[in-house]
């Protein structure tokens, strides 16, 4: 009879790698990493996508207001109706920032004809900072407590003040 040899018999023990101290740095890295970034708040400004409708307009007899801001590189014009026609311009002072207190008035008015229209269409055409563009939205937006009251009738018939200016923006190419 055939022996099979001793060392094939006998295994040896595998030696199993101790990960304990690896997991233990790779911990202690994350901490550091988390520890050592900076945060940074980021702020959302919420604007609804453009509606595509195929239905009609509600009153084919009262003229929408379709009010639209085209935003150039050295001009913002503000525009009316369909099809559109220019209200005013709005250049770049000599400092480079645009006229926003005249654009916030005349916006003022418009929402005086117009008291229950809140939407506007913003046109970014050329290259704006970020900054820029937050800072037109909030002439936009915002009533201030200088601004005259504006006051138009609630659900029950009473007149209530209002809030804000077009508090509804649409950007309208953004993928140009």
């Amino acid at each position: 009879m055939l022996r099979v040899p001793t060392s094939r018999k006998r295994k040896k023990p595998e030696d199993k790698l101790n990960l304990v101290p690896i997991m233990d740095s790779v911990f202690i890295f994350i901490f550091f990493l988390l520890m050592s970034a900076q945060f940074l708040k980021i702020y959302e400004i919420g604007s609804p996508i453009p509606i595509v409708s195929e239905n009609e307009p509600l009153d084919k007899n009262k003229d929408p207001l379709a009010l639209t801001i085209t935003i150039e590189d050295n001009a913002i014009i503000l525009s009316r109706g369909v099809p559109s026609h220019q209200i005013k311009s709005f250049a770049r002072q000599a400092d480079g920032k645009f006229d926003l207190i005249d654009l916030h008035t005349t916006l003022i008015d418009l929402k005086k004809k117009f008291v229950e229209e809140d939407t506007i269409i913003f046109q970014p055409v050329g290259d704006l900072e970020y900054n820029e563009i937050v800072q037109i939205m909030d002439a936009v937006r915002m009533l201030n407590k200088t601004d005259e009251a504006i006051f138009r009738p609630n659900r029950e018939g009473l007149d209530e003040k209002v809030k804000y200016l077009f508090d509804k923006i649409v950007f309208s190419n953004l993928m140009s």
